[in-house]
C-alpha cells in the first residue's frame, strides 16, 4: 500500500484523467474510472441514479452527450485510507440530444482505491452553482 501523500497526488492525476476523458469522449478510459457500482445523484432531475455506470458510458459511446469544455475553477481532494473525495468546481459546456449546454458545476466524488483498479469513483452527487 502506498502512502497517503502518494494515493493524494494519484487521486489529482485520476480526476485529472476523467475530466480529460468527459472531454475526449473517451469510453475506455470512463470505464476504467468509473467503479460498477457507481451511484450518481444530481441533474436533471435531482434522483439518485443506480445506473450511472452504464448510463453515462452509453451516453458518451452513442455521442447523446459531447463535452466541449470542462474548464476546472477549483480541486480539492481528501484521502482518508482507501477512500477518497474530490470537490469539482468548473464549467462544462457541450450537447446532450443535440441541444447546447453550458453550467457552472459543483461535482463531489467520492473514490475508491484498491491495488487492482487503482482509483474508481463510487458515488457521485453534482448541483448547479
Amino acid at each position: 500500500m502506498t502512502d497517503r501523500s502518494t494515493l493524494a497526488e494519484e487521486l489529482y492525476a485520476a480526476e485529472r484523467r476523467l475530466q480529460a476523458a468527459q472531454l475526449a469522449g473517451d469510453v475506455e478510459e470512463l470505464d476504467r474510472l468509473l467503479h460498477e457500482r457507481l451511484v450518481f445523484t444530481g441533474p436533471p432531475d435531482g434522483g439518485c441514479h443506480p445506473e450511472a455506470k452504464r448510463l453515462d458510458l452509453d451516453n458518451h459511446r452513442s455521442r447523446t452527450q459531447v463535452m466541449t469544455k470542462v474548464a476546472e475553477e477549483d480541486l480539492t481532494v481528501l484521502v482518508e485510507g482507501t477512500t477518497g473525495v474530490t470537490c469539482f468546481l468548473g464549467t462544462l459546456e457541450g450537447t446532450f440530444a443535440g441541444e447546447p449546454f453550458s453550467f457552472r458545476m459543483r461535482y463531489t466524488r467520492t473514490w475508491v482505491h484498491t491495488d487492482e483498479h487503482g482509483w474508481r469513483i463510487l458515488a457521485a452527487h453534482a448541483g448547479q452553482v
